[in-house]
């Protein structure tokens, strides 16, 4: 899952990157606001933006005037900018969140993961009951796997749980830590393992079913997704 810090203060940015990437999710950076604006059109698949609102050309308010006109994307501003109106304007402007500087990283992926989760879960609303991925349908309502052949394919309610979650956001990357707490819904600290075991076991059945057809991709050192 990709995650956009803009600021043009390197030294800020370097420093999100490292905990963004600590927490298993791909940083993506830019120095200023157009260069913001074409992080955003070079991937569609940006999950969230952590935004400063001060800087040299296009500033962080007038990038997300620009952003709320095609997309809904989860933006944190996060400025020295600490007035009571600062924040009402950057608010009804469009951001879903505002942290002033100092800040504790610790602070800022909290926030980050709660945007997240209810991202996730206000996508899940929308989702239908079938998804056909590939060589595969799946139907929410009765857990069934049914391939493009007609072949039933027998999943745990758990295994079931990863492909669904992975097919209703196609092209998107869940880290193993996500994908534990969606499907699972607990923290752990061995969820990386667990989450591998049951991958692998979901990629051996839907592969012996579809005739070796890939349904679930590894994104070695971030994650799982299902591409479209």
């Amino acid at each position: 899952m990709k995650i956009l810090v803009v600021d043009d203060d390197k030294e800020i940015v370097e420093l999100l990157s490292i905990y963004i990437k600590n927490e298993g999710y791909e940083p993506l950076s830019a120095n200023s606001g157009q260069e913001a604006l074409d992080q955003l059109s070079a991937h569609s698949d940006i999950a969230l933006m952590v935004l400063d609102i001060m800087m040299p050309g296009i500033d962080g308010i007038e990038v997300v005037k620009r952003v709320r006109k095609e997309s809904q994307i989860p933006i944190i501003i996060v400025s020295a900018k600490t007035t009571d109106m600062d924040k009402i304007q950057g608010l009804i402007t469009g951001a879903d969140d505002y942290v002033t500087k100092p800040f504790n990283p610790l602070e800022i992926m909290a926030r980050i993961r709660s945007l997240l989760r209810r991202s996730t879960q206000q996508t899940a609303k929308n989702v239908p009951d079938k998804l056909e991925v590939g060589p595969i349908t799946i139907y929410k309502d009765s857990h069934e796997v049914v391939t493009d052949s007609g072949q039933k394919v027998q999943l745990t309610a758990l295994e079931f749980g990863v492909l669904y979650l992975l097919a209703s956001h196609p092209n998107r990357v869940f880290s193993a830590d996500e994908i534990f707490e969606r499907v699972w819904k607990q923290e752990s600290v061995v969820s990386a393992k667990t989450v591998m075991v049951h991958v692998s076991h979901l990629r051996d059945k839907l592969e012996e079913a579809t005739n070796g057809e890939k349904v679930i991709e590894t994104v070695w050192g971030v994650g799982y997704k299902v591409e479209v």
